[in-house]
């Protein structure tokens, strides 16, 4: 599957807001994890149906639903109807082609980001789509599969550790959203490095293989900015959104939050445009050794020249020639193309030819 743009036959034509999963299926069933949390108090659970969940949706607590796999459009209905969300929300949900956006609804904001990981054993970097519903007391969450970046928020849930159990909800989603942009700047910081240690490798054996990670690396910034940059504009949205689902004591870090996100699209920028520069060096390095072979090729040409025109000479089959009868004409051919060569090489080597 298309890593840049997802396949969405399966969706033409149908009507508005009809649930049609786009993507590729990760995991055999879905999933469903709470947890609920005050400033005193903390319960995790896993739910085998979805009306469990409900009844936290008018809660005084701090709840988080977390639902992984996105392929079950049913379970992604009974959600949406259960904490009444809109259908192009839901449809949004299912659809893993998405770009990161933020949509402002009557009681709930809707968030679209990706997630990102780097594999170091394809050199590869791989996404997976977040979707994100912030309510008055809830946060909804939807993954594609198990696993994510979110382990270091939940242990600061657990231990009580910060600030974020004794604040809202809309904490909660700037925390998640922050150890993404967290998690795009240490991919980028491990891209960064490998770009920046090639550049010694070009200059010193600029091989086909050194090409290929140039152009390997150019196609994984670009599949990073593709998510980032979209990302950082529904950050700059969400840090002047007027909203009473985001408390004033939360625009700050929101604020810092974009201040993070602009940096990662500034890096990524920077290595792309010192990915181009490789190109160029890369381009510039074979250029120059084809150029000195083919500068030794011709000096041997223009010596070979004379001495091909003299050879050719006394190799001819007349009968009478001046010198074919000289007792000594074999070691004075010999002679007179020696000194030709030699005063060849001396010429070039004083024009600085050589």
């Amino acid at each position: 599957m298309a890593r840049f743009f997802k396949n969405k036959e399966a969706a033409i034509g149908q009507v508005p807001g009809e649930l049609v999963f786009i993507g590729k299926q990760k995991v055999q069933d879905a999933t469903i994890k709470v947890i609920d949390y005050t400033k005193d108090s903390l319960t995790e659970l896993e739910l085998h149906d979805i009306k469990e969940g409900i009844v936290f949706k008018e809660s005084e607590t701090v709840t988080w639903v977390n639902i992984n796999g996105l392929h079950d459009t049913e379970v992604i209905r009974e959600i949406g109807q259960g904490f009444g969300l809109h259908a192009l929300s839901l449809e949004d949900i299912v659809n893993t082609g998405q770009r990161p956006k933020m949509e402002e609804f009557d009681d709930y904001l809707f968030f679209v980001i990706k997630m990102m990981r780097y594999d170091q054993a394809d050199g590869k970097i791989h996404s997976e789509q977040l979707s994100m519903v912030l309510g008055t007391t809830f946060l909804l969450t939807f993954q594609e599969r198990p696993g994510d970046v979110f382990e270091p928020v939940r242990e600061r849930i657990r231990k009580h550790k910060g600030r974020i159990r004794g604040v809202g909800i809309d904490y909660l989603a700037y925390a998640l959203l922050d150890t993404i942009i967290d998690n795009y700047i240490f991919i980028i910081e491990r891209l960064g490095e490998q770009i920046e240690a090639i550049e010694d490798e070009i200059l010193d054996n600029p091989t086909q293989e050194i090409l290929s990670k140039i152009n390997n690396y150019k196609r994984e910034m670009n599949y990073l900015r593709k998510s980032i940059r979209p990302a950082r504009e529904f950050i700059l949205q969400l840090s002047r959104i007027d909203s009473n689902l985001v408390q004033e004591q939360t625009m700050p870090f929101l604020k810092d939050l974009l201040d993070l996100s602009t940096q990662a699209v500034e890096v990524i920028d920077t290595y792309r445009e010192m990915l181009s520069d490789h190109l160029n060096i890369y381009n510039t390095g074979v250029s120059n050794r084809l150029n000195e072979i083919m500068k030794v090729l011709t000096i041997f040409s223009a010596i070979f020249i004379p001495l091909t025109f003299i050879a050719g000479i006394y190799g001819t089959n007349f009968e009478y020639l001046p010198e074919l009868h000289f007792r000594y004409g074999y070691f004075v051919f010999w002679g007179v193309m020696l000194v030709v060569a030699v005063t060849m090489v001396r010429f070039f080597k004083r024009k600085n030819w050589l």
